[in-house]
This record gives structure tokens, sequence and C-alpha cells, in this order.
């Protein structure tokens, strides 16, 4: 097969597959390009579904590409479709329409699913949000006239808490551990969000365990370990997401809390390469710890990395992670990863705003988590990134000071 005459296949259109399938056109590449999803629609950004689409009066998709520029690139955007197995020997992927195709490498960009609350009672009116669908689904019920429960103080959970109460509709939190954020997020800004969402009127109950559910079709009565009963017209449960691993598992690709992949991205199979949700991949600025991240800009970026690596260019993912969320005009953002730190320093910025500069014990800055209003972080956070990348070990009294810039501290 010539090198024209490769075929690229994409499996999962979201933002992960969608920029994979640009970048290897941008780089040049000639051959076939197949981008397979299982929704109708373009590849589009995630993020919106738990924010402005969410609050907006008539939801919109924020598109990665029309299809006026999918068809300028040639790039096949085979739609409502899934792949349903691979064979490895023969490089092909069978899909669910019966066709099947053909490929000289292959990206597995298949993402994640929420997590399933499991208990019985879970009816019509307790969802999940993954798609535009269930934003839809969702947005029809936030109203002033609606009781909404969220099962979940993680992001989403907290993200849909406060386009809930943007559009009125009266909001109960329930976490069942000691409080919101647990995951990735220290305490002390994980307090901040929490006084913002009661100080709006959400009701946010932690340390709450479920009893029980019950489902009617048209209310929830959720019984809660400590005997209170919480009654919403609609619940949303939110308590985390897997990695959707299926496909790879039945053709027999190593799985490690996902696909796993090696620095490059490269499955078990030098021909498959996995990126995004699915995959867990060695960290090299934490000494090749193996993680998986479920961040849009992870996406992005694996996204376009895969496709370098698919055309052979063997480089090696070396981005530090990056989160954020707005909820209340407050945005809180995290470079690398807090549970590395073994310390931390503050540094307040004025307006309430602060950063917790994350310290391993070897002085080596790890990570870095701010909030304040609007983008009252940003520039700092990505400059600690920068640091944490270059695995700077900067004075714990200069980060905490506000007469010390950081960009001289990159610049030592």
């Amino acid at each position: 097969m010539t090198e024209m005459a490769r075929a690229m296949v994409i499996i999962g259109a979201g933002e992960c597959g969608g920029r994979a399938a640009l970048a290897l056109r941008d780089l040049g590449y000639g051959g076939p390009v197949t981008l397979v999803g299982d929704e109708p629609h373009l590849p589009y950004e995630r993020p919106p579904l738990s924010k402005d689409a969410m609050a907006s009066d008539v939801p919109e998709i924020k598109a990665i590409a029309s299809d006026a520029i999918l068809a300028e690139k040639s790039i096949r955007h085979i739609r409502s479709v899934r792949a349903v197995a691979i064979d490895r020997a023969a490089h092909t992927v069978r899909l669910s329409d019966g066709s099947v195709l053909p490929y000289d490498k292959l990206l597995l960009a298949t993402g994640s699913t929420p997590r399933r609350l499991q208990m019985p009672g879970l009816g019509k009116r307790c969802v999940y949000l993954r798609t535009f669908a269930d934003a839809l689904a969702i947005r029809a019920h936030l109203r002033a006239d609606n009781r909404i429960a969220v099962i979940g103080g993680g992001f989403i959970g907290l993200e849909l808490a406060a386009a809930a109460r943007k559009l009125a509709a009266a909001v109960t939190v329930i976490e069942a551990q000691p409080r919101i954020l647990m995951r990735g997020v220290p305490a002390e800004i994980a307090e901040i969000i929490h006084a913002a969402h009661v100080a709006e009127g959400v009701d946010i109950l932690c340390g709450e365990g479920i009893a029980s559910i019950a489902d009617d079709g048209e209310q929830v009565r959720i019984a809660l370990a400590g005997g209170r009963e919480i009654t919403a017209d609609l619940a949303i449960i939110g308590i985390g997401a897997v990695p959707a691993t299926g496909l790879a598992a039945e053709a027999g690709l190593a799985i490690e809390n996902g696909i796993a992949v090696d620095a490059e991205l490269r499955s078990s199979d030098p021909d498959i390469f996995a990126a995004g949700d699915c995959c867990s991949f060695p960290l090299a600025v934490y000494g090749g710890r193996r993680v998986r991240l479920e961040a849009w800009r992870n996406a992005q970026e694996q996204g376009a990395l895969a496709a370098r690596n698919m055309l052979g260019a063997g480089e090696a993912h070396v981005a530090v992670p990056w989160f954020w969320s707005d909820q209340y005009g407050l945005t809180l953002q995290i470079s690398g990863l807090a549970d590395e730190g073994r310390g931390t320093v503050r540094r307040d910025l004025g307006d309430g705003a602060f950063i917790l500069f994350h310290l391993a014990e070897d002085g080596r800055l790890v990570a870095a988590s701010g909030i304040g209003p609007g983008n009252a972080v940003a520039r700092d956070i990505r400059l600690a990134e920068m640091l944490i990348g270059k695995q700077a070990r900067p004075a714990p009294e200069a980060l905490g000071s506000q007469a010390v810039k950081l960009k001289s501290l990159l610049a030592a």
C-alpha cells in the first residue's frame, strides 16, 4: 500500500477524534481519512453542554468543523453508526450498519460514558449528561417551577446546578463524600465554590448516602441514609465517568484504567492508537505515572499528537494537565495534579483571587490551583504550568509574594 493510499480511520467523532482528523490534513496527509461517530451531529465541544448551552434559551452545538470544512478537507464523516468489532489481523473495523472499513492506522477516540448509579428505582426522570441530546432533555426541565436534584458534587454536577439556578429552578446537590470536589480540588478552593452555590440558593448536602430512589415517571423521591427525603421533578446523576473500552478490550488490547497506551499514544497493537478520555498514558513530568484525564484541552492536544504519531512522528506526550470550571462568575483553574504535592504555598492576587502552589517533597512545583472572578488567575496559572513542565524548584517565599513576578521565576 502506497503512502497516499494508506487509510486512516478514527473511531469517535468528538473533540479528540475531530481534532485528529483535521490535524491529519493540516500535516499534509493526502490519503483517505474516515471519522466514525455514533451521534448524528458534527464533531462538537462537550464543555458548553453543562455551561453556556445549558443556560441559553435555545441550546446550540459548538461544532469543531462545519460540513463544508470536512468536505473541503476530504474527511469522510460517518454519523449515527457505531464500531462493533476490530479485526487486528485483517486491519479492518466492522460498523453497526454492516459495513467494513480497512485501515492502516486506527485511532480510538471513544471517550467515556457517565458512571451509572447502581440501585433500583431509577426511571425516565433520572438522567445523565454526556451528549447534546442529553443536554436538550435536561434543559427542558430547568425552569422556575421545577425542583432539580443533582446527585454528585463534582464539576459536571455543580456546573449543572449553577445553570439550573440561573434559570430559577430549585436545586439540591447530594454528595456522599464529606465535601464537594473531592477529586483533585483543594479543600480551600472547594469551600469557596460551596459558599458561592449556597449564596445563590443551592442546598448542598455533603456526607449523605442515598438509601433509595423512587422514580414514578412524574417525580423522583430520594430517601437519604440520614432519614431526609428529597422530592424532585428531575434527578441529574453526575458521579463520574468510565472510559469506553469495550471495543478495545474485545479486540484484545491492553486495558489499564482505560486503553493503555505508551507515551506516543500507541496501544499494545502498534497500528492502533488511542487518545482522550478513553485512554491511560504515562505522564513524563510525574516520572511516568499512568493517568487518565477527562479534560477538554487534553482531548484537543492528544487528538493532534495522535495524528502526528500515526504519520510516524514518534513524539512523546509532554503536556501538563490543565482543567477549568466556570460557576457564578468564578473561574477555577488547575494546572498539574494537586495530589502530587506534599505542601502548599498561597499567593493572593487581589479581589478575592488566589493561587495555591503545590510542592513535592523535593521542592518541585507539581501543581497550581487558582480561583477568582473572570480570568483573574489565568495568566499566573499558565506561567505555573510552564514552571511545572520545566520541573522547576522555585523558592516558596517567592511563590507566595505578589512582589515577585512568576515570569521572573520562569526566566531563572
